[in-house]
């Protein structure tokens, strides 16, 4: 006889309770971000929006997070946020505890997504298509999106971590770090793999941690190159990895 295994209790919580709340969560606020890009062309709603949804998606899941090192930001400055990427749940930890006007650089994929593709675009986010991409395009976006005073996340990784340890950071992000002269903000999040580890459909209430280190300056290099933008990477690395490694 073969044996019938029930499902633990979580992928039923999952399945039926949380994605429900989740998508009801993305429609609304959703609706509201693109409704307000038609009278804010600057994205701030949209971005208090996203805030909104990642606080109820950490709400409802029974995400608690703690916040190390908030101190070490300067109001009113602009930063490259630079994380590693274990889990869905990330992005909703830096837009609910990073109090700054956010932006990420996604996959182009993304956008292709209703409603969270459509928030994305209209709130000035930005999309790289990693088969071919446009580094002059991103760079000319990026500093657009710098003059408004706006941030940017970035998960160097180019994919969330199947086993918890930081995989090596992509150098192109540095690089045009480096060209843009903005000072670099390490940020170690450890924990949201226990919620939703890479590749399982069920997420657990979780203790996170969200590390944020000392800002880093890119070093001034009229033309860097790939191999400066590979020794940055590697600093950072080491910064974000350190607390996260401890915890394996």
């Amino acid at each position: 006889m073969s044996i019938v295994r029930i499902p633990p209790y979580h992928w039923w919580r999952t399945v039926f309770y949380l994605i429900p709340a989740i998508t009801v969560y993305t429609i609304v606020c959703g609706a509201a971000s693109i409704a307000s890009s038609l009278f804010e062309k600057n994205g701030y709603f949209a971005h208090g929006c996203a805030r909104t949804w990642s606080w109820l998606i950490l709400k409802t899941t029974g995400v608690e997070v703690d916040v190390v090192g908030l101190e070490k930001l300067t109001p009113g400055t602009t930063y490259i946020f630079v994380a590693n990427h274990s889990s869905h749940y990330d992005t909703p930890v830096v837009f609910t505890h990073i109090p700054y006007q956010v932006r990420i650089i996604a996959k182009q994929s993304l956008a292709m997504f209703p409603v969270l593709g459509w928030h994305l675009k209209r709130g000035g986010h930005l999309f790289v298509d990693r088969r071919d991409p446009d580094r002059t395009g991103i760079l000319k976006r990026w500093r657009a999106l710098v003059s408004q005073g706006l941030s940017l996340i970035v998960y160097p990784e180019g994919t969330r971590t199947p086993d918890g340890h930081v995989a090596r950071f992509k150098a192109g992000s540095f690089l045009l770090a480096i060209q843009a002269g903005l000072p670099i903000v390490p940020l170690s999040i450890i924990g949201t793999r226990n919620v939703m580890p890479k590749g399982r459909l069920r997420t657990e209430p979780a203790h996170v941690r969200l590390v944020v280190h000392d800002p880093i300056q890119p070093p001034a290099i009229p033309e860097p190159t790939t191999h400066d933008a590979r020794a940055l990477a590697s600093r950072v690395h080491n910064i974000v990895s350190g607390p996260i490694e401890k915890e394996l």
